[in-house]
């Protein structure tokens, strides 16, 4: 019998942070027991060429399968689908406000709505700034829910990052952790000696 792979579904909607992404993706590949389900919005494909070299054809070769948004009837759609849970990245306020909201207009908030009702772990890169008092409300609101985590991609210093992807990359671990991945190359903070 063939053993399944551990699921993880990716949604990337319009905010910035494409390369992020990417990185999530690449980290998912490496690591031997997962497999990512990507869905994409149409604002992340048109942000993605803006941000990077990549298109949403090649961006498609990094993951094990890619759902449209509109396939509001696929798979990761019902909670009988077992998946590890989902990350959004990049993740626009729009899209955080759906997913407070509960309005499932398209595959990435019903598949949000779906990891919600399973009490799955939801990794949210909400991308904005500055941040208005309504996207912290929203934010505030969806981290009081089981298995919810809001981890925005602000730079950190403390490991000491050569570039910028050093940075991205030390985001992304951050990311793909909850899931239970851990990235090679990520340095934890170990303290200071004093």
């Amino acid at each position: 019998m063939k053993e399944t792979k551990k699921r993880i579904i990716v949604g990337a909607s319009g905010a910035s942070g494409m390369p992020i992404l990417i990185r999530c993706l690449k980290l998912i590949k490496e690591a031997p027991d997962y497999e990512a389900y990507l869905i994409m919005s149409n604002n992340a494909k048109k942000t993605l060429e803006q941000e990077t070299q990549e298109t949403a054809e090649s961006l498609a070769l990094l993951a094990d399968e890619v759902i449209s948004p509109k396939e509001i009837g696929a798979a990761p759609a019902s909670g009988s689908f077992r998946t590890e849970g989902m990350l959004i990245v990049p993740c626009s306020m729009k899209t955080l406000a759906g997913i407070y909201g509960g309005y499932s207009e398209n595959l990435i908030l019903r598949a949000a709505d779906v990891t919600l009702k399973e009490q799955r772990p939801l990794v949210l890169a909400a991308r904005e700034t500055p941040l208005s008092g309504i996207h912290l409300r929203n934010m505030y609101e969806l981290s009081r829910l089981p298995g919810v985590h809001i981890i925005p991609p602000m730079m950190v210093f403390y490991h000491q990052p050569r570039d910028i992807e050093d940075m991205v990359y030390h985001i992304a671990a951050k990311l793909v952790e909850p899931f239970g991945i851990k990235a090679e190359k990520y340095r934890r903070w170990e303290g200071i000696s004093l």
